[in-house]
């Protein structure tokens, strides 16, 4: 038999793995900072690109596409090539892929701290950025199929299925959720509206958790723990069953995030029905991981990678047990919008993510720089100190939530609410912060110590060379199945077929879901009350949506006695029909706020954003100091307009042209309403004198962003009016 020789391109893998421990500690560390920040609200105060808003999505987008998805390639590459026995098809891709990753990073780095956001839940960078993750992920999966094409090894293994799920199902998710209609360079509007835009950002959302953190690393799972513990997958055909069963299951389950809300009952039950379905393939692959250690038990107990290995693989059987036991609705009731979620995302995060990427680190970097690991007493530490990090942040989460959720439900024996302040919640669960807070700290000396641990390891080993391998070139057999060849392992020499296969699996939930609620009118009845937003209030809502108002604000008030009595009236499909993008929110650190409009006055929401602690003792918001003093862009207010216009907003042409005097004279009245503020016409009119003393440009506070922010604030909730005769019969 003739043999081949070829070589491994480990430089790649290299690049990925260093790329992975920085953006690690990048990540975990924005992180840290935001868990501070609930306990030292003005920690930053006054500095708007390190304001909490702006960089809650850079933590997630650090943590998922950084962290995690330099992990992923530096994991694929490093298994596909020996998996194939083929070298990576295109040396080029291959480096645009990494290059181009780096740089969409940088960029996200960048723009996201200065609000530059689409505010959809991990897909928040904007247009040019969207379309260049696009070419780097199509970069990617050519060369990973043209790899495949290449191989020497007839039969795909089950890692390579993942990784063609992956790349396929990631590749549909990405476009679809991030359609959208350009207003300029970094603001676009998305081209779906209120309950479509919720459905597809969450048929996005959770299925990037699926197949962005879950997926790859099933398949890094499949590679990774066998070759570490030495012992073969424990079953071929569970395998198979887990494969197929979870791309065509997991696709369905993205409503259970919207349930009680305004999404159509029928989409709320399929989510419902498919998310409990998945416990099943979950499982599956969870006790194949674990079940192909036995017999290496012993060695678990020596062997830090081994550990890591271990806690991952449960820390993902909890989550996604956890997960459809959420999207029943009696739990959903309780647990949506809490600190039950944060606890449940980073249970997946940082057990299943994190410590999968750090045991596999820890088994590749000694065999690329040809020698042993450093310390595996610090590796040790680190698999402890990080493990303890992971309970003493998720426990106490748990009980946050649990806390929230009951003080929020409770009511005294008069019907009245009994915690009707919304800060006595939170001021409750300030020790539980406490807690995360130092978790997180634990986690994050645990990543350090690591990459302390890698330092000494790569410069005791060489230099990481292109390894030498040879293996016997694939022969041609037989297009169609053999005598007493199984279907599927006909399937595996077939991997054009078996992407399409995987592709259409995937598909049909999708489908089944959102293109009746694109198309059927009678899922989001219109109410004629509900109009668009005017001009100022458009601009007030870029600024809501730049500021990342709703990272802790929801605007979602489902049919709950509770929510009833605390905010008003439940919000309804129709209201939404002009929102592009859906501000719904998924987490209540402060109030809904649908129905916040006319509530107060123009001043105190002045008073609030300048300082939140004057009109909310106890609050944990951060002040917008910012707000109160910058100038209004009113440069780009028709373009937008006539933006959505081009979506379906009736705007007329007479509004379009008379825009910046409506802005005018809606700002002079908000004004108007500051100056019956003693208080603030003294301070605006010591603001003016200051301004002419110094030769300053005065900026008008009718042409501020507050004046803006405030307009849109208080247009919530105002376009239905509902006449509560309870109360009516009361007075």
């Amino acid at each position: 038999m003739e043999m081949q020789q070829f070589y491994y391109d480990n430089k790649i893998v290299k690049k990925f793995i260093y790329a992975t421990l920085f953006w690690g500690i990048v990540g975990f560390s924005v992180g840290l900072l935001l868990a501070f920040m609930f306990l030292f609200p003005n920690l930053t105060d006054g500095i708007s690109w390190l304001s909490f808003g702006r960089l809650r999505p850079l933590h997630t987008n650090a943590v998922i596409f950084a962290f995690v998805g330099n992990a992923i390639y530096a994991g694929v590459y490093y298994s596909l090539q020996r998996l194939l026995k083929a070298r990576m098809a295109s040396n080029f891709l291959s480096n645009f892929n990494f290059w181009g990753w780096q740089a969409i990073i940088v960029a996200a780095a960048i723009t996201l701290p200065l609000g530059y956001t689409s505010s959809k839940e991990y897909a928040e960078l904007e247009w040019p950025i969207d379309i260049a993750i696009a070419l780097v992920w199509v970069a990617f999966g050519v060369n990973m199929i043209w790899t495949i094409l290449q191989r020497r090894q007839r039969h795909l293994y089950v890692a390579i299925w993942f990784y063609l799920g992956t790349f396929v199902t990631v590749a549909v998710l990405h476009i679809f959720n991030s359609l959208a209609l350009p207003v300029g360079f970094l603001k676009s509007y998305s081209v779906y509206a209120g309950v479509q835009d919720a459905l597809v950002q969450w048929w996005y959302g959770h299925n990037a958790v699926a197949f962005f953190l879950t997926t790859p690393f099933l398949g890094l799972m499949y590679y990774f723990v066998p070759k570490a513990a030495n012992r073969p997958v424990y079953s071929y055909r569970l395998s198979i069953v887990h494969f197929w069963s979870l791309i065509f299951i997991y696709i369905w389950a993205g409503p259970h995030h919207l349930l009680y809300t305004s999404l159509p009952e029928w989409a709320q039950n399929l989510g419902v029905a498919f998310s409990v379905m998945l416990i099943a393939p979950s499982w599956g692959g969870m006790i194949n991981g674990l079940l192909t250690l036995r017999g290496a038990w012993d060695k678990v107990r020596t062997d830090p990678v081994l550990k890591f290995m271990v806690v991952a693989i449960t820390g993902y059987g909890m989550a996604t047990f956890e997960g459809p036991m959420l999207s029943l609705k009696n739990v959903n009731a309780i647990a949506h919008f809490s600190d039950w979620i944060i606890a449940h995302v980073h249970v997946g995060a940082l057990a299943w993510n994190g410590f999968l990427t750090f045991g596999m680190l820890y088994w590749m970097i000694p065999r690329m720089f040809k020698t042993t690991l450093y310390s595996k007493a610090l590796a040790n530490f680190h698999f402890w100190i990080g493990t303890l990090g992971i309970i003493l942040y998720a426990l106490p989460m748990y009980v946050a939530g649990f806390v929230q959720a009951s003080m929020w439900k409770q009511f005294n024996p008069d019907g009245s609410l009994t915690y009707g302040n919304f800060l006595e919640t939170v001021n409750e669960i300030i020790p539980m912060y406490w807690m995360r807070a130092i978790g997180g700290s634990m986690f994050i000396v645990g990543a350090i110590v690591m990459l302390y641990n890698v330092v000494r390891t790569v410069k005791s080993g060489s230099g990481v060379e292109d390894e030498l391998a040879e293996a016997p070139a694939l022969k041609k057999v037989p297009k169609y199945r053999t005598k007493g060849e199984g279907y599927h392992t006909w399937l595996e020499r077939k991997p054009i077929k078996l992407t399409i296969y995987a592709t259409i699996a995937i598909l049909i939930g999708g489908v089944v879901q959102i293109v009746p609620t694109l198309l059927v009118k009678s899922n989001i009845p219109t109410i004629s009350s509900v109009k668009p937003y005017t001009p100022l209030e458009l601009e007030g809502r870029d600024i809501y949506i730049r500021e990342g108002c709703v990272g802790c604000h929801s605007q979602m008030v489902r049919p709950f006695r509770s929510e009833v009595e605390r905010y008003g009236e439940y919000s309804k499909a129709g209201e939404f029909v002009y929102d592009h993008p859906f501000l719904w929110g998924s987490k209540r650190t402060g109030p809904d706020l649908h129905r916040v409009g006319a509530k107060y006055s123009d001043s105190w929401h002045l008073n609030h954003m300048y300082d939140p602690q004057s009109t909310s003792p106890g609050s944990i918001m951060p002040s917008y100091k910012w707000l109160i003093n910058s100038e209004l862009d009113k440069s780009k207010t028709i373009d937008k307009m006539e933006a959505m216009v081009s979506l379906g907003v009736p705007y007329t042409k007479e509004e379009i042209e008379n825009a910046q005097k409506d802005m005018l004279t809606q700002g002079a009245k908000i004004e108007e309403n500051l100056y019956a503020d003693p208080d603030f016409a003294k301070t605006y009119e010591a603001d003016k004198k200051y301004a002419n003393e110094n030769g300053e440009a005065f900026v008008e506070m009718k042409n501020r962003e507050i004046v803006a922010l405030i307009a849109y604030i208080q247009r919530l909730g105002t376009d239905i009016k509902v006449k509560d005769e309870q109360k009516t019969a009361k007075n």
